[in-house]
């Protein structure tokens, strides 16, 4: 699945701008909610602003969405800063107004189990991790109940950026700084000329040494 180039600009109440067709694409996020002036929405978007610096620090642009309009985004904003103990700040990124579900049904993002007053669907807390050449790197969906985690959403950021550059994969729980295993790709030959800390190679009845541990 790809992307092409997107660029949005923010409303008056905010100074970010999205835009992933730079000379150098950056990484981007798109997470979408099911409506502005909701509890757990607020709380979601209010935790992406606190973290912002964090996808910054990443090279990641952000960009949220639902099917409100631009007032709604504008006035709605303040009271996710609010939230946050930061009232009058600007939410450090922009929301797609997306009124007229255009975009939400071209992403597939609309939840059928979630409706509106007038019985038209409400978009489902998605999540889209795009990668500088603009194809999907991670999709997650979470129901309408759940709130999503941004720690697990940044740790997923550092492993795809990771095994972007190097050939290797994260197990279970990784987080930067752990060990990392060698794809089965590589021959033993191969991995101990890229990992110059070398190799570890776990023990299994099988007697495969796919399991193989090194450290970056």
């Amino acid at each position: 699945m790809q992307h092409p180039g997107l660029s949005i600009e923010p409303c008056s109440e905010s100074r970010a701008v999205f835009c992933l067709d730079e000379p150098e694409p950056p990484w981007g996020i798109l997470f979408s909610h099911p409506r502005d002036f909701t509890p757990v929405c607020t709380t979601e978007l209010a935790c992406a602003a606190k973290i912002e610096h964090e996808f910054k620090k990443r090279g990641v642009k952000m960009i949220a969405l639902s099917i409100d309009s631009v007032e709604d985004h504008k006035h709605w904003s303040k009271d996710v800063m609010a939230f946050n103990d930061d009232a009058g700040s600007p939410l450090p990124f922009p929301i797609i107004a997306d009124d007229n579900r255009e975009l939400s049904v071209q992403l597939g993002m609309l939840d059928p189990d979630e409706k509106d007053k007038d019985g038209l669907p409400l978009t489902a807390r998605c999540v889209f991790v795009v990668g500088p050449d603009k194809k999907l790197k991670l999709s997650i969906l979470y129901p309408a109940t759940t709130g999503r985690n941004f720690d697990e959403i940044l740790r997923v950021i550092d492993s795809l950026q990771l095994t972007a550059q190097k050939k290797v994969a994260t197990p279970v729980d990784w987080k930067p700084g752990d060990k990392v295993m060698v794809i089965p790709s590589l021959s033993d030959a191969e991995a101990a000329s890229l990992f110059p800390h070398g190799m570890t190679t776990k023990d299994l009845p099988s007697g495969k040494n796919y399991l193989r541990y090194t450290q970056l």
